[in-house]
């Protein structure tokens, strides 16, 4: 398993690929792996999604019940975004980015105080989330508009479909009860 730390407590994850004529296999999570770079649960819940090409979801967050999302595209590619919502960080409102896809089977670790969201940049994409903490609570959930002009992401193709609830979003610096670290 390969680390390239992002920023602070951010990381991308590349699991060591065994592959042969049959094609290949990697473990997707090894609890003590993860635990001793500081990645820890308790793992509660697992969430799939599949998108098109150009779609965006997100930018969502929970707070107070935060959640940390390790996110593994299962098939197709995405460039995968988060952005630190947490008030008192050093890269408060800073975006970051990778592009995630099923050839590399790289993972984003995305720890409690960031958005995330992405934008499918395959035919389509089915993305899992390992979520940390809590449960997903609707109470808790927070959405930043994934075009906040104050934060500028460069999404990299046109953007297609977008949820009702996504684009009703409001620009961070509107967004109420942030998490301070």
């Amino acid at each position: 398993m390969k680390i390239n730390k992002i920023t602070h407590n951010v990381y991308e994850i590349q699991p060591k690929i065994f592959k042969d004529e049959r094609g290949y296999f990697y473990e997707s999570f090894h609890l003590k792996r993860y635990n001793e770079i500081g990645i820890k649960g308790p793992w509660l819940q697992d969430n799939n999604s599949k998108s098109n090409k150009g779609d965006v979801r997100g930018l969502h967050f929970q707070y107070p019940k935060s959640q940390g999302k390790l996110v593994t595209v299962i098939y197709g590619c995405i460039f995968d975004v988060i952005i630190d919502v947490r008030k008192k960080s050093p890269t408060f409102s800073k975006w970051f980015s990778l592009e995630l896809n099923d050839e590399k089977s790289n993972q984003f670790w995305v720890p409690p105080g960031f958005a995330h969201g992405f934008q499918v940049l395959s035919k389509f994409a089915i993305v899992n989330y390992k979520c940390s903490l809590n449960y997903w609570s609707q109470n808790d959930e927070k959405i930043v508009l994934f075009n906040d002009p104050d934060i500028n992401i460069k999404w990299p193709i046109k953007v297609n479909k977008v949820s009702k609830k996504d684009k009703k979003a409001l620009p961070l610096k509107e967004i109420k009860n942030l998490p301070d670290n």
